[in-house]
């Protein structure tokens, strides 16, 4: 890869594309750890260093599996964890803890899954409304003092969130749900990020996988957690096909030009071109299992949308239905 590594907020470099860890769980079905250690190493090698995970991904079997990684390449990986959530994404969420006594367990557990005495970029998962979100920081600022920590994230907070949690210590990035049929952030939590200098890590940014034009929503398995969101209910995912066919267009379009593409490689673009529009640096996470998907996702960083296909891309996303949570307070969309 020769795209050139990017800076997030407080200081902290990454590689231009990250690799989202929860797709190496069974929340999408069944996963082969074989397979998975294979494909976390060929993203590495690839140059995608930027790997990101969560205590409760697999249960906290996948910070073990990425432990298994790290125990040869720490050196030549950034990495990122998340706390706060209590349960799994494929048995569902039992309790959102974000106390001072909870912080402290938790970064200790992943430390332990992880086989590793710092995290690069930890994350507060989910805002727990019972506790100031400044207290949370707080606690997690001590583990920046304590070296357990290098530099601290938020996933799904408001833009007022984002402020308060920013009087306290600076965030480096935050993590929410961003793509072409995701939208919602650029109001206020992206805005409020350019100003404050946080860095923006999309998780999601192929729709899972929606965006690609190879998900049937038909023959989703009966654990596969995209049947819990209402974008993917039959009617919805029917309607949503107009986004998918303008991807698929604008891919086609750059092929015949002599531009190989994708509909993942555009639907990519699209996000990097949107960061620069909107003045921050953006750095998606997509996941996958597969060592050629790390490949194709790749070719997004140089890959050149016309005004005109940007244009487009934009008009379709405006016509998406359906919305990306089950519950609307679960993201920072629903607070706002």
């Amino acid at each position: 890869m020769t795209a050139a590594p990017v800076q997030l907020g407080d200081g902290l470099t990454v590689s231009p594309l990250g690799f989202g860890g929860m797709a190496l769980t069974p929340v999408y079905g069944d996963v082969d750890p074989a397979e998975a250690l294979r494909t976390l190493h060929h993203a590495v090698d690839a140059g995608v260093t930027f790997l990101d995970t969560a205590d409760i991904y697999g249960g906290g079997s996948n910070e073990e599996l990425i432990a298994r990684l790290l125990n040869e390449r720490r050196d030549e990986v950034q990495l990122a964890t998340k706390f706060g959530l209590v349960g799994t994404p494929s048995a569902g969420y039992t309790d959102i803890r974000g106390d001072a006594a909870y912080v402290k367990q938790a970064v200790d557990r992943s430390l332990q899954r992880l086989g590793t005495d710092t995290i690069d970029l930890y994350y507060l998962h989910r805002r727990d409304l019972r506790v100031p979100i400044v207290e949370t920081v707080e606690a997690m600022a001590e583990l920046v003092q304590a070296g357990k920590v290098r530099h601290l994230g938020l996933s799904e907070v408001t833009a007022e969130e984002l402020r308060e949690a920013s009087t306290v210590h600076p965030i480096a990035a935050v993590q929410s749900e961003w793509s072409i049929w995701s939208r919602d952030v650029e109001r206020n939590v992206v805005p409020a990020a350019a100003g404050l200098g946080v860095g923006f890590v999309p998780y999601s940014p192929l729709g899972r996988g929606f965006l690609t034009g190879t998900v049937d929503v038909s023959t989703l398995g009966s654990n596969d957690f995209r049947r819990n969101i209402p974008r993917f209910a039959e009617n919805a995912a029917a309607a949503n096909q107009g986004v998918v066919a303008a991807v698929g267009a604008v891919a086609a379009e750059l092929t015949a030009a002599g531009n190989p593409a994708t509909p993942a490689q555009v639907a990519l673009a699209w996000l990097l071109v949107q960061g620069a529009r909107l003045g921050l640096p953006v750095v998606p996470i997509p996941g996958t299992r597969k060592a050629d998907r790390i490949d194709e996702n790749l070719g997004a960083l140089t890959l050149n949308l016309t005004p005109a296909q940007l244009g487009a891309l934009d008009a379709a996303a405006d016509a998406v239905v359906g919305s990306r949570s089950a519950d609307p307070n679960w993201v920072s969309q629903g607070r706002e």
